[in-house]
């Protein structure tokens, strides 16, 4: 009999601390859902957030004029989410956005195939948010005068599941970036 009591003592406290534990989880995942660790934001990104967008893409920071508009959705809780800047630069020509020798670089938006494609109307699917009126429309991504550059590609299974792009139209010096998940 006492055998039972101690293994049922044993069972007992292993329940208390998987309750507590199930407890603390719960809570932390209501506290993040009310008071999540993001919000959207339409506050427009300074200059310096943005400055590694065009690092990225040898373009140069040193470049930007002024962040006309920026985007950043909430995050979900599985990362889903998106963020989008529209940058003004001093200057921008046709001829500085090539590919190079590994064929990485700046591809045109009415040559973009394959994967590339695939990524631009992943971020065509982003565009019904009102939010995001002042990103170019799927039709003016893909056209000749529009260049992008892919940074980073995700795929789930056969298609992307999260893109990080860089636009740039050179006949009015803008620089488009999107940022996005699901």
């Amino acid at each position: 009999m006492r055998r039972l009591l101690e293994v049922g003592k044993v069972l007992l406290i292993l329940w208390g601390l998987l309750s507590l534990i199930a407890t603390v989880v719960f809570v932390g995942i209501i506290a993040f859902a009310l008071w999540g660790g993001s919000q959207e934001s339409n506050k427009t990104a300074s200059i310096n957030d943005v400055q590694s967008i065009l690092n990225r893409c040898n373009l140069g920071g040193n470049r930007i004029e002024e962040v006309l508009h920026s985007y950043r959705s909430p995050i979900a809780m599985r990362g889903d989410g998106v963020d989008a800047h529209a940058i003004r630069v001093s200057h921008v020509e046709a001829t500085e956005l090539t590919r190079d020798d590994a064929g990485s670089g700046w591809v045109r938006g009415d040559q973009a195939d394959g994967v590339l494609k695939d990524a631009i109307e992943f971020v065509g699917g982003w565009l019904h948010e009102d939010d995001l009126s002042w990103f170019p429309n799927s039709d003016e991504l893909t056209s000749s005068e529009m260049y992008v550059y892919s940074w980073s590609i995700h795929f789930q299974g056969t298609h992307p599941s999260a893109a990080q792009l860089i636009f740039v139209r050179p006949k009015d010096k803008m620089v488009f970036y999107f940022d996005g998940k699901t």
